[in-house]
């Protein structure tokens, strides 16, 4: 019998990602939770390319958005097993109309010759200044993948002497949350469940 889960499980990747899917799970926020989740997605063969966990509104409730590579694996046996776990409040996969941000702290070597350059280019790509030494400037940039990407590809002949890039982060857009998805869900199985 289908159920409303299963709509998630079979869902093709979607357009523009090239074999790439983004899951935002709700989890309970407690001890080796991560560490379970990530030994499931090892133990299937699967490579996280991106993974970001934090809090939620709910203190006791955390979310970890996890941006994984399909191209030849089904996602949908990782993802049945994913919501068997019991810390595991909900899992829903992102789609390309989700808005999603990254991270990046970028020190570049900076001399005077060259640091008015590299302002420049931080105020096209809309990042901070966030450090100043005479032979450095440090960046802070956000945005999505591809934009931090094209940003790295402009600073590297200035000399990169140091990068550290967070994993992505995203929500779905308009007024939809995934609690709402999650409460969604379990009506439409209460309601399998008495009618059948």
């Amino acid at each position: 019998m289908s159920t409303p889960r299963d709509a998630l499980y079979d869902a093709p990747a979607p357009r523009g990602r090239k074999g790439t899917h983004t899951l935002s799970v709700l989890v309970q926020n407690r001890p080796g939770v991560l560490a379970r989740i990530a030994g499931m997605f090892a133990r299937r063969g699967f490579n996280i390319e991106s993974l970001a966990v934090g809090p939620t509104e709910d203190p006791k409730v955390s979310r970890m958005t996890i941006v994984v590579k399909v191209e030849a694996k089904p996602l949908s046996q990782v993802t049945r097993q994913l919501d068997k776990l019991i810390n595991v409040i909900h899992v829903e996969e992102l789609d390309e109309h989700a808005v999603e941000r990254e991270l990046m702290l970028v020190k570049v070597t900076a001399d005077a010759g060259v640091r008015s350059q590299i302002l420049e280019i931080a105020d096209i790509f809309r990042a901070k200044i966030v450090d100043v030494h005479p032979e450095a400037l440090s960046l802070e940039a956000t945005g999505t993948h591809d934009k931090l990407d094209a940003l790295v590809d402009i600073l590297r002949p200035y000399g990169i002497r140091e990068l550290a890039q967070t994993g992505m982060v995203g929500l779905a857009r308009g007024k939809h949350t995934i609690e709402d998805a999650y409460l969604s869900v379990v009506r439409e199985e209460a309601e399998i469940e008495e009618a059948g």
